[in-house]
């Protein structure tokens, strides 16, 4: 295919571009150019988005993409797609934006990218947009929740496998390589980086594996995901080795309390905020909310880190359809942490919990 030519696969799902068009005309904007690669898998199914961009106009949608990636966009994109490099890109599009206010991503674009822009569509009006197509993904189509479920059974399966090892003597780096060698084996690779925290570790949020050697009678915080087919999962599960001491186990217990009982009030209509206040309000009477440092929870899909937000300043609202996570976690310097975190459906009428490992009772 020659930087002239455009692929012939079948468009994108007109209800996408649908949503996409509308939610453009609501934001005074006539076109959008997706310059973040979580956009561009989202409209075309590139699964290569970093080396995208997507322009939406009212007429069309084109993903542009260079030639290392000619065979595969034929095979993947839902929008025809068009094999050049800057300027050639520019230019091709440039006579689809003449006249029109292109919206562009504020917190992704940059300033030498935006400057391009300008440079190569003199004729288009720039305009800075913020959470247009991250609006478009709060709540997942049934597609991808089932995504999201595998993902979650199998990092699951694979916490569960990976359990056994974690016991005094055995290095945090050591039990996050076998969580990450079998997400891999099973097709699969990690969300992100494996949290493995053990003993005053465990009071870093994001204490990601280290050469520290696992002690006796520690709690250790294990927060892992898998992704697969693009979509994330995320669950967090803190287990015992040996015989915790009576202050961890009063933790644990508090955390838990408030993880069940956030988990309980999940339903369509309930504010993130309200969430984040139930779940502190009990670890505040358990004398430990000023250690709870980061929000209840978020929203998980595409990214292990999208709407809506479940912490105290949120306006957002759960509706039927959103995949959430709730976390509430206390973290005592110098002592150690504890964080319990369930992946969780926002149903018609409820929720549903699909993070099934096992809580231990300590």
């Amino acid at each position: 295919m020659t930087s002239s030519e455009v692929s012939s696969r079948p468009a994108a799902p007109s209800s996408l571009l649908d949503r996409v068009r509308a939610a453009l005309k609501r934001a005074g904007v006539d076109a959008l150019w997706v310059s973040d690669p979580v956009g561009v898998r989202q409209l075309t199914g590139f699964t290569s988005s970093e080396d995208g961009k997507v322009l939406i106009t009212p007429q069309e949608a084109t993903l542009y993409t260079d030639a290392r990636y000619t065979v595969q966009a034929q095979e993947e994109s839902r929008v025809p797609a068009f094999i050049a490099r800057p300027p050639e890109t520019y230019a091709h599009a440039k006579d689809g934006v003449s006249g029109l206010r292109v919206g562009f991503e504020a917190t992704h674009l940059t300033v030498a990218g935006l400057e391009d822009l300008r440079g190569a569509w003199p004729d288009a009006t720039l305009v800075p947009l913020r959470g247009v197509l991250q609006a478009l993904r709060l709540v997942k189509s049934a597609e991808e929740i089932a995504l999201i479920r595998a993902a979650q059974d199998l990092a699951g399966r694979v916490f569960t496998e990976v359990r056994p090892m974690i016991r005094s003597g055995v290095r945090e780096l050591d039990v996050a390589l076998a969580i990450e060698t079998r997400l891999r084996e099973a097709g699969s690779r990690p969300s992100f980086s494996t949290i493995v925290a053990s003993g005053p570790r465990g009071a870093m949020p994001h204490g990601t594996a280290s050469e520290r050697v696992i002690g006796d009678d520690e709690l250790v915080t294990i927060d892992m995901g898998a992704q697969l087919g693009g979509y994330h999962s995320d669950f967090t599960r803190t287990v015992a080795v040996g015989d915790p001491n009576a202050q961890l186990r009063r933790i644990y217990r508090a955390v838990r309390e408030a993880e069940e009982a956030a988990v309980a009030a999940v339903k369509p209509g309930v504010r993130g905020a309200d969430l984040d206040r139930l779940a502190r309000g009990i670890l505040t009477r358990h004398g430990l909310g000023e250690y709870f440092a980061h929000s209840l929870g978020h929203g998980v899909g595409l990214e292990v880190h999208e709407g809506p937000s479940l912490r105290g300043v949120s306006e957002d609202v759960l509706e039927a359809g959103m995949v959430i996570t709730i976390e509430p976690g206390v973290y005592l310097p110098g002592v150690g942490g504890v964080r319990i975190e369930d992946l969780v459906l926002v149903t018609d009428d409820g929720y549903e919990v699909l993070s099934h490992s096992p809580k231990e009772d300590l």
